[in-house]
């Protein structure tokens, strides 16, 4: 397999799960600074123009984090990256897209990407505003999805390296405060040793 990625993005979570698995792959970086992810060479592979993006042995190629997430989770069970039970597949599934397509997208992408939101330069700034709000938002539900709990499904999961990349980003790049059980699982999951391999391999540690 070989996972196109760029390092600190949110394929951080894909090349987690990667290496959680423990089967052979490679790594191909993205510089998504320079543009590179708009290029004819990327965009055979993937069209959307972003990553992750994950070729498969045969050649198939699955976009998407959600997708390529289910998909390794699925053809490698003996990992449990979906939990052992229905409950906890559902759980994992639902605390997953909610990082990914709501503090990701609706929060993070406004901080990062304000442009993309308005027309206006001048709105820019109440766009960001507005996108930490929505990630305090996101991460507050999160918080109370981790009550009682170490990682978001009962058991470790795909719905945790979600989290994980999105608390990366909040402590890292914009100087948030994680809610106390979302910092807690920060720390936690830095404790993994796949967690740990990943950042190194891409310059995080």
């Amino acid at each position: 397999m070989k996972l196109y990625m760029a390092p600190g993005a949110c394929s951080l979570g894909i090349h987690i799960l990667l290496e959680e698995i423990g089967k052979p792959y490679e790594t191909a970086p993205v510089n998504l600074r320079e543009g590179a992810q708009y290029q004819p060479a990327y965009t055979a592979i993937n069209p959307k123009s972003k990553v992750p993006t994950l070729v498969r042995d045969d050649g198939s190629i699955v976009t998407e984090y959600p997708a390529i997430a289910f998909y390794l989770a699925r053809t490698n069970p003996e990992a449990k990256l979906l939990g052992s039970s229905v409950e906890e597949e559902v759980r994992a599934l639902e605390a997953m897209d909610y990082a990914v397509a709501t503090i990701h997208m609706q929060g993070f992408a406004r901080m990062f990407r304000s442009s993309n939101f308005t027309p206006n330069p001048a709105d820019e700034d109440a766009v960001k505003a507005r996108g930490r709000e929505l990630a305090e938002k996101g991460f507050a539900r999160m918080e109370a999805a981790l009550a009682g709990r170490d990682y978001l499904a009962g058991a470790f999961s795909v719905a945790d390296t979600a989290l994980f990349y999105v608390s990366f980003w909040a402590t890292a790049r914009v100087g948030m405060t994680l809610p106390e059980r979302c910092a807690a699982h920060y720390q936690r999951m830095l404790a993994r040793p796949a967690v740990a391999r990943a950042m190194a391999q891409e310059g995080l540690a």
